[in-house]
């Protein structure tokens, strides 16, 4: 089975087409969104009401808070209403400002707004990492 090195876990792993797909969007925030490579982590187990979770990315501020998580997924898995679902149970213990879900074809993110009966907002393009963090 063929390997990729993951910069974020600085080591070699599957590539798993749900890999594939996670590599390409580690790329995208380090070279187009200039996310520092030493802020983002994947891969990333947490727990939420005793049940475990892992985060496939998640970006973080320079005080270490969670400013966005991703969620991707194989090339043929539909980004549907599932899948933001398990992104926003994700954001219940990680509390983001950005939420992305993705499957390397379509990408969508959301934006934390302060309207407590619409709390996310569909992005219409992804701030760098110095947007994130204002």
């Amino acid at each position: 089975m063929s390997q990729v090195w993951d910069p974020l876990r600085k080591k070699m792993v599957v590539l798993t087409p749900e890999e594939k797909v996670r590599q390409w969007f580690i790329g995208v925030l380090r070279d187009e969104l200039k996310v520092p490579a030493h802020m983002m982590m994947s891969e990333v187990s947490f727990k939420y009401g005793g049940k475990p979770f892992r985060a496939d990315i998640l970006v973080y501020g320079r005080d270490m808070s969670h400013l966005m998580v991703v969620e991707c997924k194989r090339e043929d898995v539909e980004i549907d209403r599932e899948v933001l679902e398990q992104a926003l149970r994700y954001n219940l213990a990680l509390d983001v400002k950005y939420i992305v879900i993705t499957n390397g074809l379509r990408t969508i993110g959301f934006e934390r707004t302060e309207d407590p009966e619409c709390p996310f907002r569909l992005m219409t393009g992804f701030p760098d990492w110095d947007e994130m963090r204002k």
